[in-house]
């Protein structure tokens, strides 16, 4: 099993497409029901109990701890208030390391941290609504993943299948479709914050499934010049040429106001009438285009690249303008609904690190 930072302890294949743990898992360590596993970083809430299997085995580089004393347990509450906000503020003020994401609250202080522990009847009240309103989070965001969902299914009704191209449509490299390309500006962490008057988008503003992220964009400073050389305007398409081997080609369709600059690691793509970007973007999603990246990947362990000289012969489908069009108002009225969801998603989030620090504090 492993510990995520929302879900707590989950079966590894939960997280992971592939199995990470070593076959020969005689060194891992084994989480008996009702212990309690602690990840790394701490602080931000990498913990849980296991209560899933008489037995799991975990990380050797996990702590495991268990229960002592009299004390009547709700597990359900417990785990929330060892994960909640107030808790993690604590851990963070309390951890020790050098390195950033190993660093851990030792063993001797971890255990004198104060938590509170009503009578276990309050105890499960006070689970009971939290884990009302985690229910309420759940299901919006499973519903924007439909809404995801949608505009996949949405485009294979239109345009057919990428792959197989089943409805005949023209098909053109992209190099034919596209009027310009550039890569942004470089920026060193001394040429960031809100001093500067300048937008810029960096590879983190594209979430790892093409959305576009404006909460990321930092401020720096830019030159008249430069504004002009490397202006976004609101339907450039990004692309993020290098990054780690599973996020290098992700793509996105820039959504912010004129005057925005953006960072080297990303490429600003311009469609020419004939092709709407948001089409060519979902194309990027599908099977035959990412195949077509995959292959087109280059670099090192750790770093991967794809730049236009392999980007450029990439098969891209050209339906016509009027069904073009008519998806791109499908996706606009999607993304309008999708930005109203988040915005009721962002407000139960506030509710619910609320009820848990009233949990906290013991007067909820």
């Amino acid at each position: 099993m492993s510990i995520t930072m929302h879900e707590g302890l989950i079966d590894q294949d939960q997280k992971f497409k592939k199995r990470i743990a070593s076959r020969d898992t005689s060194t891992y360590k084994v989480a008996h029901r009702r212990k309690l596993v602690v990840g790394f970083p701490i602080d931000e809430g990498v913990l849980g109990f296991q209560n899933k299997y008489e037995a799991a085995a975990v990380s050797p580089a996990y702590d495991i701890w268990e229960e002592t004393g009299s004390h009547q347990i709700d597990l359900n509450y417990f785990e929330r208030i060892l994960r909640s906000p107030f808790a993690r503020m604590i851990y963070a003020s309390k951890m020790r390391g050098t390195t950033n994401r190993r660093r851990t609250v030792p063993k001797e202080i971890f255990k004198q941290i104060m938590f509170p522990l009503p009578p276990l009847e309050e105890q499960k009240r006070i689970a009971g609504i939290l884990d009302a309103a985690d229910i309420l989070r759940a299901k919006r965001r499973e519903a924007l993943a439909k809404l995801d969902d949608l505009l996949q299914s949405t485009f294979l009704d239109l345009f057919g299948d990428p792959v197989t191209n089943p409805k005949g449509w023209e098909e053109k490299k992209l190099e034919e479709l596209v009027s310009d390309t550039k890569l942004g500006l470089v920026r060193s962490s001394k040429e960031f914050g809100w001093d500067f008057e300048v937008p810029y988008v960096r590879m983190d503003a594209l979430s790892n499934d093409g959305k576009f992220l404006p909460e990321k964009v930092q401020n720096t400073k830019a030159s008249s010049e430069e504004i002009e050389n490397y202006e976004l305007e609101e339907g450039d398409l990004l692309f993020n040429t290098r990054n780690s081997k599973e996020l290098v080609g992700k793509v996105g369709i820039y959504q912010g106001p004129n005057g925005s600059v953006f960072n080297n690691n990303l490429m600003r793509i311009r469609f020419k009438e004939e092709i709407k970007s948001v089409v060519a973007a979902t194309q990027f999603r599908f099977g035959r285009v990412k195949h077509e990246l995959e292959i087109r990947k280059s670099g090192t362990t750790n770093v991967f690249a794809v730049y236009w000289k392999s980007l450029k012969t990439l098969p891209i489908l050209v339906p016509p303008l009027d069904l073009q069009q008519r998806f791109a108002e499908i996706v606009t009225s999607v993304e309008e609904q999708k930005a109203k969801m988040r915005k009721h998603l962002e407000q139960l989030d506030d509710l619910f690190a609320s009820l848990q620090q009233r949990a906290f504090r013991g007067d909820l």
